[in-house]
């Protein structure tokens, strides 16, 4: 795959990416989050404009004010959170505070608390409006509809830009990277399905909430789902090998990889398993967890 892993930007600088979109990022980088969480306003440039903000971001001050000045004399209308990570959910609640918007986002994740790799907000972060698939928010000259797609979080969703057939879609597709899918909360299957869905709706442009903007859409998802068919395919040959168990995996699986990263790389391939077992094409001995056995069902060809 071809990632993008450069683009112009400076921490708390507003840089305007669309005639409705603005993007403001915070200075949080890392190993999962690039150069950091990308906050997103949407809406109209003029004084008194009514606009939203989505994925206010990590608890910063510093970060708060550049939004603040970003949004300067415009009203804000909804604070739209994508999924209740560290990284995306915590300021809301100081976002709404300075500015009275209400909070927008799904229900909380059935695992909150369960383990989850990312950081979460689970336990203090709470919506004023509870959202759902379908769901539209509209403001003068925009309209935001709920995409639901649970996988990386079960309770993630995007935001579809419909008067320019964009996306914004926090951490369901990142453009510097694939996506974290971790269990107890993240589900392979419901992403792969949740990625599906997205390629059906054939966006013209997407807004990750780290790193830049995807535009040449189509091929870049195709490859996406690509690499994850290679990693699934992958997982079965070292299970027609003779692995059995993830630890045995990583390190093959993974060799290019610092084996600083080999945790998370554990909980892919957990999630992967998880889903072989769904699709009939796996089995595992206990729980399916960190430290299951797991068996070929069907042979390697059998599978994708």
């Amino acid at each position: 795959m071809q990632f993008i892993k450069s683009f112009d930007f400076e921490y708390g600088r507003c840089d305007r990416l669309s005639e409705r979109v603005e993007r403001v990022i915070a200075n949080n980088p890392g190993p999962f989050t690039f150069t950091g969480t990308g906050t997103y306003i949407v809406g109209g440039s003029h004084e008194g404009a009514a606009v939203a903000v989505i994925d206010p971001g990590p608890l910063d001050e510093v970060h708060l004010d550049a939004l603040l000045r970003a949004i300067g004399s415009r009203a804000v209308s909804h604070i739209l959170v994508t999924h209740t990570h560290a990284d995306h959910s915590p300021l809301s609640e100081r976002l709404s505070k300075a500015t009275g918007a209400a909070i927008y986002a799904a229900p909380l994740p059935h695992n909150a608390g369960g383990g989850q790799l990312d950081a979460e907000d689970d336990d203090r972060f709470s919506p004023d409006v509870l959202v759902s698939d379908g769901d539209r928010i509209e403001g003068h000259g925009w309209t935001l509809e709920v995409v639901a797609t649970p996988g990386h979080a079960s309770n993630h969703i995007c935001f579809a830009l419909l008067e320019e057939n964009g996306l914004f879609s926090g951490d369901h597709i990142m453009g510097w990277s694939t996506t974290i899918v971790a269990p107890p909360d993240g589900n392979m299957s419901q992403y792969m399905a949740s990625l599906d869905k997205v390629i059906a709706r054939d966006f013209h442009v997407i807004w990750p909430t780290h790193g830049a903007p995807i535009t040449d859409v189509a091929p870049f998802l195709a490859g996406y789902k690509a690499h994850r068919l290679e990693r699934e395919r992958q997982i079965l040959e070292r299970l027609s090998a003779g692995d059995r168990t993830i630890a045995e995996m990583v390190p093959v699986l993974y060799a290019a990889v610092s084996p600083s990263l080999w945790p998370a790389a554990s909980l892919s391939v957990l999630s992967h398993l998880q889903k072989l077992v769904n699709d009939g094409t796996v089995s595992v001995a206990g729980q399916s967890g960190l430290e299951g056995v797991w068996t070929l069902v069907q042979p390697v060809n059998a599978g994708r």
